[in-house]
């Protein structure tokens, strides 16, 4: 293609809300425009990377028998409320009606669809497993869209989702789309850890993040130095043995804390570390009733593990007021003694081992003394679990290596939905016994349009984009200096064809432009390999740039056909 024929925008100045690389780089090589807060147009470069990503998709899907098709991207409200999702999903929901004064939404995620519509379709086991697929927009009201295409109102996403009789099923099924998903972001040429990962409103047994360790990604990535345990920092767990407290237990005392609101100022009025206090924090659910969450102080509590051992949907930090109203105290002097029926009491593991200890009495400027559990509360083994947030250096769950944290983007994420949505949604077939039984589902997500992203935030650098060769917008750019030079017009032509009949992508800069703006344009849009043809074209001689790593070396044209390939693999290593 001739660059003068392609639509680029590139900008000199970057907008201001363009807060982190990869959007910077998007915007200024002319790969995206913002339409309305976070929604964006792909202009011509970022849809032929976006093509190329979507091939690579396609192409492992179907090595794994998936079936592509397309549902609607608008639906019928009624289908999320009966599963449930329609007022669970909160304001991130796009909610409209249409002229009947019927409820629809934007599709955010298509699990009811797909399940009611192989609910109405198949009956038998025997027409099981299935695997289908669509590469579609979804909506997602995001009440602060940020960083481009990190996160937006509107994206392109692979949903995937399974159907087996059993659960023997959906474990396979899940094995072979993990499998599918390694190769696909090997392919595309992405650094990338698969991760323990929260199913949150997904519903389901298990799931799984593929992360990109990225500086401006929104997630924390927690991982043992020694061994391959990686997980969110919302599922992360570090090693814990039980300890019990065996020693005499001493009398309950109260005693006045006037000036001591928080674990270490406590602390440091006690002169104990924070470890041996109990820190209570309180929590509303959907229902607004309140949960009392319990830790020792030196860890902060999880909400997330929170919810999942309880298997509710949103939990959020209750309003000091409600808690001073059902409690007797504010923040500050909360503990698990004397707390109303109604409160529901959660308590760490740690914590759960401590006997004497200091916690608020639920009197303001009040705290007991030497509290144990069982004397004083009642703890019984279902109130214990993991509600703590994982610390950074502290030992692995599988206590073989220290917890280190990094940043990163999901650009995927698979989940084990089971039974979520077919027994609600009454999508069910016959077994082999012919007994009616609920179809065991899975689902599987790419973020397509984040992944823009994530590539460029990884292989960027201070002159422009880096983009693999497998998913880059063209694959060579020849750049020629002065096409009015009948040698160099002569060289750029047969170079461009001998590359095309290869199979190549080429980009010709056949601009009336100097050269230096012709060189900082191929570096900012980021084409793996750029030939320079020059003043040395009659001597069939050329000027070959490898762009991830700045390497330019003289090479005769006679010579590019057989090493274009080998360029390009260097490229990609």
């Amino acid at each position: 293609m001739k660059q003068s024929q392609l639509f680029m925008p590139t900008l000199r100045e970057l907008p201001s809300d363009a807060e982190v690389k990869s959007h910077q780089l998007l915007l200024k090589a002319g790969y995206i425009r913002p339409m309305a807060a976070g929604m964006f147009a792909y202009l011509p470069l970022a849809q032929r990377v976006l093509n190329k990503i979507e091939g690579i998709i396609r192409e492992e899907m179907l090595a794994v028998n998936a079936n592509e098709m397309s549902v609607p991207e608008i639906l019928p409200a009624e289908l999320w409320k009966r599963s449930g999702r329609y007022e669970a999903y909160g304001p991130e929901l796009y909610k409209f009606q249409n002229r009947q004064k019927r409820d629809f939404i934007l599709g955010p995620t298509h699990e009811e669809t797909f399940t009611e519509l192989m609910g109405s379709e198949i009956k038998s086991y025997k027409k099981l497993p299935l695997l289908v697929y669509q590469i579609q927009t979804k909506f997602r009201d995001e009440n602060r869209p940020r960083f481009g295409l990190l996160r937006t109102r509107e994206f392109i996403m692979k949903d995937a989702y399974s159907f087996s009789a059993d659960q023997e099923g959906l474990d396979k099924a899940f094995r072979n789309m993990e499998a599918a998903y390694v190769k696909i972001f090997a392919r595309i040429g992405l650094d990338y850890r698969i991760i323990v990962g929260d199913a949150g409103a997904m519903g389901g047994s298990d799931s799984k993040e593929f992360s990109a360790p990225a500086a401006a990604g929104e997630d924390t990535i927690v991982y043992s130095d020694a061994t391959d345990y990686a997980a969110n920092l919302e599922m992360a767990k570090d090693f814990y043995e039980s300890k019990p407290f065996e020693g005499e237990e001493e009398p309950l005392e109260k005693f006045a804390t006037p000036n001591e609101k928080t674990i270490d100022e406590l602390a440091e009025k006690l002169d104990v570390p924070a470890s041996s206090l109990a820190k209570t924090v309180v929590a509303t659910n959907e229902a607004g009733q309140l949960v009392a969450i319990v830790t020792t102080g030196d860890f902060e509590v999880n909400l997330v593990k929170v919810q999942n051992f309880l298997n509710i949907g949103d939990l959020e930090l209750a309003d000091e007021g409600a808690v001073k109203a059902a409690l007797g105290a504010g923040f500050g002097s909360l503990g698990p003694v004397g707390l109303p029926d109604d409160v529901t009491l959660l308590v760490d593991q740690r914590a759960a081992d401590l006997g004497n200890f200091v916690a608020g009495a639920n009197e303001d400027g009040q705290h007991y003394r030497n509290i144990n559990w069982k004397r004083d509360v009642d703890l019984q083994d279902d109130q214990v679990g993991d509600f703590r947030l994982a610390r950074e250096g502290d030992l692995a769950v599988d206590g073989k290596g220290k917890l280190n944290f990094t940043r990163g983007i999901e650009i995927a994420h698979i989940f084990k939905l089971g039974t979520r949505y077919s027994k609600v949604l009454g999508a069910t077939v016959l077994d082999q016994n012919g007994r009616s039984v609920d179809m065991v589902m899975g689902s599987y997500g790419i973020g397509i349009s984040r992944l823009l992203s994530a590539i460029a935030e990884q292989k960027g650098d201070d002159e422009g984009l880096v983009w693999p060769a497998a998913v880059a917008p063209f694959d060579v750019h020849i750049v020629p200096i002065n096409l009015k030079d009948a040698d160099q017009a002569k060289m750029t032509d047969t170079l461009e064809a001998s590359l095309k009949s290869q199979g190549l992508d080429v980009l010709v800069d056949d601009r009336k432009e100097r050269a230096g703006v012709k060189f900082a344009d191929a570096d900012l849009i980021g084409i793996p390999v750029r030939i320079t043809v020059g003043k040395k074209a009659a001597e069939g001689v050329v000027e070959v740039k490898v762009r991830a790593n700045h390497t330019n070396f003289e090479m005769r044209v006679s010579e590019i056909e057989d090493s274009i390939s080998v360029l390009l693999r260097g490229e990609e290593n």
